[in-house]
């Protein structure tokens, strides 16, 4: 990824407008993250145009006036990039804003939309889902406020999928995107922007580089930082080795590469192993990182101590004051429905408010930009604050390392600080992945069906409190949103969610997530795992994991 800062004047050539007869696609459906389907699928003639043209066909003409694009650098992001700019041109979009060589982090591409006043972007991505050509892809519509399209946004682009016959395309001249420059296509002005220039430079305005620079000058801070081969390592290399001055090498896995080097961009224990392997040693730096496969998860380690994205969460929150960002006060926070409720304590301390929203970073756009929130996340490694509406898998590094330095304290010392002050909530996701996916669905109708008679229901000791599908009503804009995910909550505060995950391309995946809350004693008696287990154990008898799919065992354990 050559991100030269180059310029030249603005050049026009006109090109020919082609509308091309298409038929529809079944499973257009953007999920929570956008459309995701194998590379194979995106290939077919007519699949990627029609989803563009759709997105197109439902902007407003008075919307079309500059566009945001790029993407994670997966196998066929450069050519999707090449249509879509194209269609843009054909499209009559006024300017595109485009990453060199199309490569934008998600929480990049959120910045650009937001600075460049933008009525949007598309974002190609499959985030952590593996990458090439018989792996994943994915395209998203980010709005004008940077957030994913909201689901009236993305129900309008999957009936128009329904029903489309032609798209717009522009044929003829070289689209150059190797390098910074401004160049003119028809109408349309298309700008090749320096994206990690672009990020470094919000950075540097959210935190104090200066005492980040002597923390590392110093000693008191040194990182390691699993880029996964993936999109952040431009980014990383730029910010925490050439900026803060973090030790050379300090970013591994570095190369963005078409295939993620054969890896899984998922930043858990089980596919970040290099990193754990090394935090693991004696002579580990303080802090351990990693980032997923467009930028924006993050995974947080210390020296034998895993972070939990839930504890991640709600220690930003508590230590707040070290974050400059964060200066005048957080004002209030939010969490996903599964998200572990350590956060609901913080907040409670704070005496801030705290939101429960349903999976899907969409959901925290309007409270963000309602000024209701300025922190947020969510259990699946995802953190962020106000400057963007994605997660962002740096700028949580980033509070990681404020909140060392300006403690004096280790993430491990972090962590027993959060849970003397508010409890801790032992929390653990088990995954359950391949499900075919009429049995996962079966086994969510089947808990819907038994949910209200759960209530007062023991299982190996656990009695039911109450139980119900979460439904979640946006209290800024007042749009309702059903079935999203099923919550069992035990008198002894515990409680399990399960819900189907949106971002995989086929089979299915079930989520279950155990949350065991003890508000004193000795914290580190127990790890999370086995504080959960019999949970774990309760949550396949009640949901008949093991009847319905024949599986005794979660695939992954986060």
């Amino acid at each position: 990824m050559n991100l030269l800062r180059h310029k030249r004047g603005a050049t026009t050539v006109n090109m020919k407008i082609r509308s091309i007869g298409t038929r529809p696609f079944e499973g257009q459906k953007p999920g929570t993250s956008g459309l995701r389907k194998k590379v194979a699928i995106f290939e077919q003639p007519g699949y990627l145009e029609n989803f563009v043209q759709s997105v197109f066909n439902v902007l407003a003409p008075q919307d079309r006036d500059t566009l945001v694009i790029g993407g994670d650098g997966r196998y066929y992001n450069d050519q999707a990039i090449e249509v879509i700019v194209r269609m843009a041109i054909a499209n009559d979009f006024k300017r595109l804003i485009v990453g060199v060589n199309g490569f934008l982090s998600t929480p990049a591409a959120s910045l650009l939309i937001r600075k460049y006043q933008a009525n949007g972007g598309l974002v190609l991505s499959a985030s952590h889902n593996p990458a090439g050509p018989d792996q994943d892809f994915g395209i998203k519509f980010n709005n004008a406020s940077g957030s994913p399209a909201p689901e009236s946004i993305t129900n309008a682009i999957h009936a128009n999928t329904r029903t489309i016959s032609e798209y717009l395309i522009a044929e003829g001249g070289d689209i150059e995107l190797d390098r910074t420059h401004v160049f003119t296509r028809n109408q349309t002005e298309i700008e090749v922007v320096d994206s990690v220039t672009e990020y470094t430079e919000l950075m540097q305005s959210l935190f104090d580089f200066d005492r980040l620079r002597s923390g590392f000058s110093e000693g008191v801070l040194s990182l390691c930082f699993d880029a996964m081969h993936a999109i952040t390592g431009p980014y990383a290399r730029e910010i925490f080795e050439k900026q803060l001055g973090a030790a050379p090498g300090s970013v591994i896995n570095a190369e963005p590469l078409q295939d993620f080097g054969g890896g899984h961009p998922d930043p858990n224990l089980v596919h970040a192993r290099q990193l754990i392997e090394r935090m693991a040693k004696k002579d580990a730096p303080l802090l351990g990182a990693a980032s997923d496969g467009d930028g924006d998860r993050n995974l947080i380690t210390g020296q034998n101590c895993f972070v939990s994205p839930s504890d991640s969460l709600a220690a930003i929150a508590l230590n707040y004051q070290c974050i400059p960002q964060f200066a005048d006060g957080l004002k209030g926070v939010a969490r996903s429905m599964p998200t572990s409720t350590a956060l609901d304590r913080v907040a409670k301390k704070l005496n801030i408010p705290c939101y429960e929203t349903p999976t899907g970073w969409k959901f925290f756009g309007n409270l963000l930009d309602a000024g209701k929130v300025r922190l947020c996340g969510e259990e699946s490694f995802g953190t962020s604050g106000d400057h963007v509406r994605e997660k962002d898998g740096i700028w949580a590094v980033l509070c990681w390392l404020s909140l060392c330095l300006e403690t004096g304290k280790s993430p491990a010392d972090i962590l027993q600080d959060l849970w003397q002050q508010t409890g801790r909530s032992y929390y653990c996701r088990h995954d359950y992945e391949g499900v075919d996916a009429d049995k996962a669905n079966q086994l969510i109708d089947d808990l819907t069906d038994q949910v209200t008679a759960l209530k007062g229901e023991s299982f190996e000791g656990f009695s039911v409190e109450h139980a119900d599908v979460f439904s979640y009503r946006d209290e800024v804009d007042q749009s309702e949103s059903h079935n999203q995910g099923i919550r069992i909550f035990f008198n002894d505060g515990s409680r399990i969610v399960f819900r189907l995950s949106g971002t995989g391309t086929d089979s299915a995946t079930i989520r279950v997530y155990l949350e065991r809350v003890q508000l004193t004693g000795d914290f580190a008696a127990e790890s999370a795992q086995d504080a959960t287990a019999l949970l774990g154990t309760v949550a396949r008898k009640i949901s008949r994991m093991t009847e319905i799919t024949g599986m005794t065992e979660p695939t992954v354990i986060t």
